[in-house]
């Protein structure tokens, strides 16, 4: 991982993609304004400021999460916020277009 992506929550050395296609859960952290001007498809919005109240919801999946935002940033806070939660399965995917390729 280089500085910026360290910096900035560039993702992770895991191979999201095949993350994905094992049956990962795709959260997407952007607002519902920023998800409905484009997404990955099949993710589900939860909005960063929204994630602590959601944990449940987000165990109840028992699947690997990746989470998404638009530049990485809030992608890193969100999977901080879930280890903290005690989810252990849970990537830092960065940008959704990054994804989205």
């Amino acid at each position: 991982m280089g500085f910026f992506s360290s910096l900035f929550g560039g993702g992770s050395s895991v191979d999201v993609k095949s993350t994905i296609e094992n049956g990962a859960i795709i959260i997407d952290v952007r607002t519902p304004e920023e998800f409905s001007g484009g997404h990955v498809k099949g993710s589900v919005n939860i909005p960063l400021d929204r994630i602590q109240g959601n944990i449940a919801k987000i165990k109840a999946y028992k699947k690997p999460i990746v989470v998404c935002c638009a530049s990485g940033m809030r992608s890193s806070n969100a999977k901080r916020v879930l280890t903290k939660n005690g989810l252990e399965e849970v990537y830092d995917g960065g940008s959704w277009m990054s994804i989205n390729r």
